[in-house]
């Protein structure tokens, strides 16, 4: 959520800002600050009837003291205290307005990021590794899976619907397997503390991330309890620390856990959308950071840095690129997207999208630190995926697919799945 000191001070910078996302976010700013303007008109016209009713209260007391006739006073604070009640009900009206319009405002793109359109406009950063190059026509992951005996894609369907997914077999042990590579790296090489966190949360853990209100169609509600299954780990791992108030000693603060996540929205059918590229249903193993303000930016480029890691680590190509002003999340104030090279699908897919928000998500759950000044900040929060299971099992399998169609797997993986080879006969 932003300042509204900020849209006070600068309206018509943010109003700026805010339409390298979207022009149209400016008339919101504008909204937001005519509601302002009248809650804090009512405050003023609250004060003012208080501080006459004091008055009158007083010469009240003064005339009961000296036996005077006080009806005519007291009716006139009973008229004041209903005023005094009308104002309160337009104001916390305008205050309700107003926090609803904030929550629905995105957040500011930091002064580097470049400005675009869509995601055609997002400049390429860095690319790692080579395509990999075959003698034989490569399959896709769905092709390979189903001949392989491990994805089956039918029994999700008929146990729960379509982007639903049953693992099977060795297919089944090589998911575990990745979760555990990925829990292991970032915990023991990259210093992040392990967590395993609830997949069901309140809706305010949602609001302060900002999934909610602005995504609540693409969650799973559970209305009887008014919980929420989590569509990624950033939203139960970033609230670990809702309405606290953390030293500075103890920042950054850098987590990693493992989930499964649950989304609605699975995208449309055809290419790019077949098997496991869109599920409603996916594991993913999640980086999140809480900083101080000084730092954010710097431990956005360490985060990056961790996730492409798990690719070169699984030697598979993939590019870096940085989301444009009209393309990033709602509440990302910078973004990198990571790519990686899925030669089924001729394509690149995104694996992980790490991004710094600013002091954006803390503002909603109220999360601070004491500065060296004693003063109470706002945090930084960050996070990426470190990386998402669904789309690296099918880079994995695409990449690494033999003529014979079996797969044979990085070396890396063996110690977790106990083989690199996975064949029909297996």
């Amino acid at each position: 959520m932003l300042d509204i000191r900020l849209l006070r001070q600068d309206p018509q910078g943010i109003q700026q800002r805010l339409s390298a996302r979207n022009p149209d976010l400016a008339a919101m700013v504008e909204e937001v600050l005519a509601l302002d303007s009248r809650r804090r008109d009512a405050e003023t016209r609250r004060q003012h009837l208080q501080s006459e009713r004091n008055r009158i209260s007083r010469e009240i007391g003064m005339g009961k003291k000296a036996g005077s006739d006080t009806s005519a006073l007291e009716a006139e604070v009973r008229g004041i205290n209903e005023g005094i009640e009308q104002i309160g009900t337009e104001a916390d009206a305008c205050d309700r307005a107003q926090h609803e319009l904030l929550l629905a405002i995105p957040n500011l793109p930091h002064e580097a990021c470049p400005i675009g359109h869509s995601a055609q406009d997002n400049p390429v950063v860095r690319q790692w590794g080579e395509a990999p190059v075959f003698d034989f026509a490569p399959k896709d992951h769905t092709l390979l899976g189903q001949q392989l005996g491990i994805l089956d894609f039918e029994a999700g369907a008929r146990i729960t619907g379509s982007a639903f997914v049953v693992y099977r077999g060795l297919g089944a042990r090589l998911e575990r397997a990745l979760i555990a590579f990925l829990l292991d790296l970032h915990s023991g090489n990259h210093g992040y503390t392990e967590v395993n966190v609830p997949h069901l949360v309140r809706p305010e853990c949602l609001v302060g991330t900002g999934q909610l209100p602005k995504f609540g169609d693409q969650v799973y509600h559970s209305p009887t309890d008014d919980l929420y299954l989590i569509p990624t780990a950033e939203v139960p791992v970033t609230n670990l620390h809702r309405e606290e108030i953390l030293d500075a000693s103890r920042l950054p603060i850098r987590y990693v856990g493992y989930t499964p996540c649950f989304r609605r929205e699975a995208g449309s059918a055809g290419l790019g959308t077949r098997g496991l590229i869109r599920m409603h249903q996916f594991d993913k193993v999640e980086l999140v950071k809480i900083t101080d303000a000084e730092s954010s930016m710097k431990e956005l480029e360490t985060l990056t840095g961790h996730a492409e890691t798990v690719l070169q680590q699984l030697g598979l190509h993939y590019r870096v690129i940085e989301l444009c002003s009209g393309d990033l999340g709602f509440g990302s104030t910078k973004t990198y997207d990571i790519e990686v090279w899925a030669p089924g699908q001729g394509a690149f897919l995104e694996v992980s999208s790490c991004s710094n928000f600013g002091d954006y998500q803390a503002r909603r759950m109220g999360l601070r630190y004491k500065d060296g000044e004693g003063k109470n900040r706002f945090c930084h929060t960050l996070n990426g995926s470190g990386t998402a299971l669904a789309r690296l099992y099918v880079a994995l399998l695409e990449t690494y697919q033999q003529a014979d169609g079996s797969v044979l797997l990085p070396a890396v993986l063996e110690p977790y799945l106990g083989r690199r080879l996975i064949s029909p006969s297996s």
